[in-house]
Parts: C-alpha cells; sequence; structure tokens
C-alpha cells in the first residue's frame, strides 16, 4: 500500500527532552529504552520546520479537517517560550487553509507562568496537567531529585489556569494509578481542583516487567478503579472521567475514547527532538528501540511510518489482538488492553494486556453497576420504541430539508412554511404527526435522501411530494386550512386518506384542499370545488380503508401509498371492495388465533400496529420502512396467515429497534454457526434476527424452539451485544421460559407440523 490505512490525524512532538522531575515511575527515563540520552536537549528550528511541512502534507493527501500537534517532553515548558512560540507559528502557517490546527502541551505544571499562558492564549495551546491525587499520592511518585515535593507548584499551576482569563485553555488532569493510594482521597483531590475532565492512566507495565500487586490480587487495578468509581456516581459525575465514558461508550455501541481501551486504530505518530520519527511513546516501557521506525522527518512522510509494520499492527482492530482476546466477550470495550501493555519477551505483542484480569474485571463490574440506567428505553416501552421512530422521521424530514439548500424552490417552501402553520397549534401538530407517522413516508423520505447523495436528477422532483403530505395533514387536523398539493398523472394522492382522479392520465397540476364536515374540498386551478367524502368508494375516490373487525386491532389497509412497495414480497394492486372484505376476515380470524396462543404478544402488538398492505407471492428488495407496519401474502389456511402475521410483527420490532439503538457492535468480526442449520454460518445479526424471530414463532409451533438455548447461550458469551443488546437477550429468555405466558403454545403443532421451522 502506497498510504496509510488510517491516516495520522495526531502528532506528539518532543520540543524538550529532559524534565525537571525525577518521577520513579517515568517510562521516557525510568523504563526499558533510554534513547533520550543521545538526543538534543530542544528541538531545532530545522526539525519544527520540516515536521510542519510532513503535515500538512499528508493532511492535504488525506483532505483531513483538522490534526493535533501535542507538544511533550520531557518537560515541554523546559523548551522556553520563545522556542514554544517558534512551534506554534510554524505549524500554524503550514496548515493555514489546509487544515484546522488544534494545538495541546501536556506538562507537570512546574515551570506554568502567565508568560506561558499569554503565549498560549495567542494561539489557542490547551493545557493538560499530570497529578497524581492528593498530595500523599502526588509525591509517591512525583518528587524532584532531592526528593522535595511537587505538590505545592502544581497546584500553584492548577490554580492559574483556573482563573478566567485562562480557564478555557485547561484540559484537565492525567493522573497515573497507584494502588497503594487511597482511591477516594484521590478522586476527591482532583474533583475539588474542578477540572474540566480527569484522565486515569495504569502505570505501563508488561509480561516481563509487570505492575506490583502488594495483596496479589489479579484484579487489583480494577477494584481500586471501581472503586474511584462507586465514589464517582454516588457523588453524580462531577467531572467526566475519559476512561469511565470509554467504557460506558462501547457498553452501548459507541467508540473507545481513549488509546489504553478499545479496537479504534492508533491514528498518532511521534516526532524526536532530533527529527526521529516514532511509535507511541509508551512502547519505550518494552525494550530498547521498540517505538523505532527508522524514518525521519528530513527523509519520509507520515505515509512512510503508516507502512512501518509496527504501526500496521495497531491499526488492525480486532485483527490485531491475540486469539486470547479475540474470543474474549468485553474485547470490544477493552480492545486487548494498550498495546504496550501486551508485551513479553517470548511472545512479542501477541498476547493479552499484562492487566488482562484487571481489564476484563472493570469492564464487568460497570457493567453490571450500570447496566438497568443504560438499557434504552425503547427496549422496555413501546410508546418510548414509537416515539423515538417519530422523533426518527421528523430528524430525516429536517435531514431533507437542508440537503436540498434550496432547490425545492418556492413549492417546497411554501409547504415547509405551511407544516410549521399546522405545528404552532394542537389539532394541526397531532394531524401533521399523524401523516409522519406513517411507516410509508419513511421510505419516502430515505429514497429522497438516498436520491440526493446519488445526485439522481429526479430525487428533487421525489421531494416535491411534500405539499401532498401537509396537504393529508391539513385534513386531518380539521382546521378549515386551505393547503396546495400537486396531483400527477390527473390523480391527487393524500397520504393516510385516499387518491382522488381529478384529470386524465398524464396530466399534472395543483390544487387546493381544505378539511369540511366528514370529508375534505378540492379546488382546481381553473376548475369548480369538490367536496370528497372520505368514506367509501367513488367512481374517482379510493379511499385508505380502516378496519376494526371483531378480533383485530384497528388499522389501515394501506393498499395504495406509492412507496408502499419496500417488503420481500411485491405489494398486491389495490383490491376490491369484495376482495378487501375477505383478505380482513382472513387477518381476523388470524388475530383471534395469535390472541389465544401467545396473548402477551398479540396484546402488545395491539398497541404498535397501525398499517396492513396485502402482497403477492414473489421475490422483491426489501427497503427501509417506519414502525408499525406489517406486508402479508394472503395463506391459504388461517393457521399458515397467522404465524406469517407473528412472523411479520417480530421482524418489524425488531428492525424498529435497531433504527432507534445499538443492540450490537462490530457485526461481521465473528461468524456463528445457526444450531438449526448446522452448516449455515452468520454474523452475530443473523443470528440474533433469526433468534429473535424463532423465540416468538415457537408460542404457535414449539419445534421452532429447537437450538434457541444454545443460540441464546452463544449469544450472551460473545463480543458483540452492548447493554441494550444484553438487555433483549434477556427479555427472550424471559419469554422462553414463559414469563410472558405460553398456555397456548401447542394450539398450532398439528395444524402446521408440516411446515419446516426455518
Amino acid at each position: 500500500m502506497t498510504g496509510p490505512a488510517v491516516p495520522f490525524r495526531e502528532i506528539v512532538l518532543k520540543v524538550h527532552s529532559r524534565c525537571d522531575l525525577a518521577c520513579d515511575h517515568c517510562y521516557v527515563y525510568e523504563h526499558a529504552d533510554q534513547s533520550w540520552r543521545t538526543r538534543p536537549k530542544t528541538v531545532s528550528d530545522r526539525v519544527i520546520a520540516k515536521t510542519a511541512q510532513r503535515l500538512a502534507e499528508h493532511a492535504k493527501t488525506h483532505a483531513l479537517p483538522s490534526v493535533s500537534v501535542i507538544l511533550h517532553g520531557g518537560e515541554p515548558l523546559l523548551a522556553g517560550p520563545a522556542r514554544l512560540r517558534r512551534v506554534c507559528e510554524e505549524f500554524g502557517s503550514a496548515l493555514s487553509g489546509v487544515a484546522d490546527l488544534d494545538l495541546r502541551i501536556h506538562t507537570n505544571g512546574l515551570q506554568l507562568s502567565p508568560r506561558y499562558l499569554d503565549l498560549f492564549d495567542e494561539f489557542g495551546v490547551r493545557v493538560g496537567i499530570s497529578l497524581d491525587g492528593d498530595r500523599v499520592a502526588n509525591d509517591r511518585h512525583r518528587r524532584f531529585a532531592d526528593g522535595r515535593s511537587s505538590h505545592p507548584l502544581v497546584l500553584k499551576a492548577i490554580e492559574l489556569l483556573r482563573q478566567d482569563r485562562y480557564r478555557h485553555l485547561n484540559l484537565g488532569l492525567l493522573c497515573t494509578v497507584d494502588i497503594e493510594n487511597d482511591p477516594h482521597s484521590v478522586l476527591d483531590a482532583l474533583v475539588a481542583l474542578d477540572p474540566p475532565l480527569i484522565d486515569f492512566l495504569l502505570p505501563h507495565a508488561t509480561w516481563d516487567e509487570p505492575p506490583p500487586r502488594p495483596d496479589g490480587s489479579p484484579t487489583a487495578y480494577a477494584e481500586w478503579l471501581l472503586a474511584v468509581f462507586d465514589r464517582w456516581q454516588e457523588e453524580g459525575g462531577p467531572v467526566p472521567v475519559r476512561l469511565f465514558s470509554s467504557v460506558l461508550s462501547t457498553l452501548s455501541g459507541g467508540p473507545s475514547l481513549t488509546e489504553s481501551l478499545g479496537l479504534a486504530p492508533t491514528d498518532l505518530v511521534v516526532v524526536e527532538t532530533d527529527g526521529q520519527l516514532e511509535q507511541v511513546d509508551s512502547l519505550k516501557s518494552a525494550y530498547e528501540g521498540a517505538a523505532a521506525t527508522g524514518f525521519d522527518v528530513f527523509e519520509h512522510s507520515f505515509d512512510d511510518v503508516a507502512a512501518h509494520p509496527g504501526v500496521r499492527a495497531r491499526q488492525l482492530g480486532l485483527a490485531g489482538v491475540s486469539e486470547t482476546c479475540r474470543r474474549c466477550p468485553v474485547v470490544r470495550s477493552c480492545g486487548g488492553g494498550l498495546y504496550t501493555h501486551r508485551y513479553s519477551s517470548a511472545g512479542d505483542f501477541d498476547n493479552p494486556s499484562v492487566y488482562c484480569a484487571d481489564l476484563k474485571a472493570l469492564v464487568r463490574g460497570i457493567d453490571v453497576r450500570t447496566r438497568a440506567a443504560a438499557v434504552p428505553p425503547a427496549l422496555t416501552d413501546r410508546r418510548e420504541l414509537a416515539a423515538e421512530q417519530h422523533d426518527l422521521t421528523r430528524t430525516l424530514l429536517a435531514g431533507l430539508h437542508d440537503a436540498l439548500a434550496g432547490r425545492g424552490g418556492a413549492r417546497w417552501d411554501e409547504a415547509w412554511g405551511l407544516a410549521g402553520v399546522l405545528e404552532s397549534s394542537e389539532e394541526g401538530a397531532a394531524g401533521l404527526d399523524r401523516v409522519l407517522a406513517h411507516p410509508y413516508t419513511r421510505t419516502w423520505l430515505l429514497d429522497v435522501l438516498e436520491g440526493l447523495h446519488a445526485e439522481r436528477p429526479e430525487a428533487v422532483g421525489q421531494a416535491l411530494r411534500l405539499p401532498s403530505y401537509v396537504a393529508a395533514a391539513a385534513v386531518r387536523s380539521g382546521l378549515g386550512l386551505e393547503a396546495p398539493a400537486d396531483y400527477r398523472d390527473g390523480r391527487l394522492f393524500l397520504p393516510t386518506i385516499g387518491e382522488l382522479r381529478l384529470a386524465g392520465p398524464g396530466e399534472t397540476g395543483r390544487a387546493w384542499v381544505c378539511a369540511v364536515g366528514g370529508g375534505f374540498s378540492v379546488r382546481r386551478e381553473g376548475g369548480g370545488e369538490r367536496i370528497v367524502p372520505r368514506g367509501a368508494d367513488g367512481p374517482d375516490w379510493l379511499p385508505v380503508r380502516y378496519f376494526a373487525t371483531e378480533g383485530a386491532p384497528g388499522f389501515a389497509l394501506d393498499d395504495l401509498d406509492p412507496y408502499r412497495d419496500c417488503f420481500e414480497a411485491p405489494a398486491a394492486p389495490r383490491l376490491g371492495q369484495v376482495d378487501a372484505e375477505a383478505w380482513m376476515g382472513a387477518v381476523g380470524r388470524a388475530w383471534e388465533l395469535l390472541e389465544k396462543a401467545a396473548p402477551r404478544q398479540a396484546a402488545d402488538a395491539a398497541e404498535s400496529l397501525t398499517t396492513l398492505t396485502p402482497l403477492v407471492a414473489g421475490r422483491n428488495a426489501k427497503r427501509p420502512h417506519g414502525y408499525g407496519t406489517v406486508g402479508l401474502v394472503m395463506a391459504g389456511e388461517t393457521q399458515e396467515l397467522a404465524l406469517e402475521l407473528l412472523r411479520g410483527l417480530r421482524r418489524t420490532r425488531l428492525r424498529a429497534l435497531l433504527d432507534v439503538t445499538d443492540l450490537y457492535a462490530l457485526d461481521g468480526a465473528w461468524e456463528y454457526r445457526l444450531p438449526w442449520e448446522r452448516n449455515t454460518k452468520v454474523p452475530f445479526s443473523g443470528l440474533l434476527a433469526d433468534t429473535y424471530e424463532r423465540v416468538g414463532l415457537s408460542f404457535l409451533v414449539p419445534r421452532f424452539m429447537d437450538g434457541v438455548p444454545e443460540a441464546l447461550d452463544m449469544m450472551d458469551g460473545a463480543a458483540e451485544p452492548t447493554v441494550g443488546g444484553m438487555r433483549l437477550l434477556s427479555s427472550l429468555r424471559d419469554e422462553v421460559r414463559g414469563v410472558h405466558g405460553t398456555s397456548g403454545m401447542n394450539i398450532l403443532v398439528n395444524a402446521v407440523d408440516q411446515e419446516p421451522a426455518r
């Protein structure tokens, strides 16, 4: 490869290679690599200029919107204000017009003064300070060479940074964990300084030089951090803690927020004071030369560094961790631990972290403590799921408005403005909500957004169906507000209401509709006014039918919406009245059977199902749609139709959950053999979908339960499920145990015994 799989977005520039403290846990001076002894104390003008040039080239090549430069050491403030000004000016000039520049400095704070902070304010350099807690904790390691305490001077620097004129430069505090320190005292001391962020760091160690464990506990560091976590939670999380935020993020399906955890590929390179390009600095804890690449800024680009095997190894994500880690269910959160901490002279870096037991205990401890609060409400409350689905549709509509960027012209602006008028009243907002909540409104929005993204010429025309949606909402509101809508091919379609023929085939034009009594009026340009009742079919009028037959909930039979063709089987054409009544009668009988066999599932579905669409046998391209619809092919037997109805209900709910929650992450990283199809392997998403469906169908046909316990065990031990995913698996186990009632489970066993358990 000629370029990096992941471009560098962050560089660490060593501006000074010496320090004014003698911390005994420092990886630069106290660990295996002692290359600092042969390097210049201060970075030269030549190295500064060439590094800035290389970074600008890299940002331009990879179209990076922003890059970070971290000024580091040793102690970077020892470089002096003049040298640091030169760094800021050089990088600012090189990156101007190429990418935004984020400048930071990590310091022990001893030299910090208004002179430095005024310089940092001028160039927007944010400051992170190392502090290990109260005086007792900090002085355990962070002392001067003669043994004097550094704590008072660090506090003085932090207080200076907290002044109003400098507060915006404060990045927060970095604290290296020492389990000999009292965890509560450490947290209390750090929180008392009101930092914007606290970052706890495990002391650098390897399998050859493991971390101290005074009591011999393999999880001593996890126990210390969980004690901090408990205190932090008790106090309401007064300050963000990066380590905790990262674990909570990954448990919920989000990204890691720190290099020390998670599977995100590295995007950092180090530039030493002599211009040598190195890997992440902590590798100096492993062995002499572990961080070296053999490259420098004078002869090599950052792309050259990215091709180095050591850098590549940290850009492989899951493939870059040991086999032991790949099989571990917490790997998505811990990421195998910091790369440095995996080293052993026997196995190189192909090992779990030397903190493996700690990381596993930490992730599981945080999971147990927060799972109830972290479960998305949509998983446990169907009304919340419906509300989040509705919010999603509104977000998509707002996104479409932004994506059009004025290309919709006056017609779009008029409809958008009228939607705002409807929103201003309770009746109008209810009418608009009803139309936006229709499942196929989502299909329209996604089709248009996809078309705009692909620059399809017809996409703007599709977007201009908005007036019809707003007009339908105006009719539903009953406010007497006249709304314009377009008719196409002679037909005016009002979503959720019906279709009216206004002119001959091929004709287009505008009409104005207004709620009148139990129907609505239609006025065309150059034509008279017409009153349309919203009831039965008429010569030119096809309403969306709404049924509430005995045994079934009230819902729409939508065989009109132009965006209803989104299921695995093709949508049927408009049914005649006799066929529609027969279809609904069959659905009513199937629903009655479903209520007997699975009363809880039927009751839940009755609260969420709003729309049924008839399908015909065949294959079709499945497309997204909103919550609350099921497409059904009319089966010959009531029992078969009940099974298909339940299958559709399970699929549509799982799809709705996946729209608004993260149930799993890293899908496809592992494959699982289906217990009911031993020759078939699927990703986690496929195993979950099949299992979720089969648990539901087992209420009607018990043999669908075959293999389900095995599948649940596989998923419980997998790395992919989030907190929400684990909650869903728990609810599936509840269903399997019959918590929701299985009294009717055998009702169809004889009737559909010949049907294969798909």
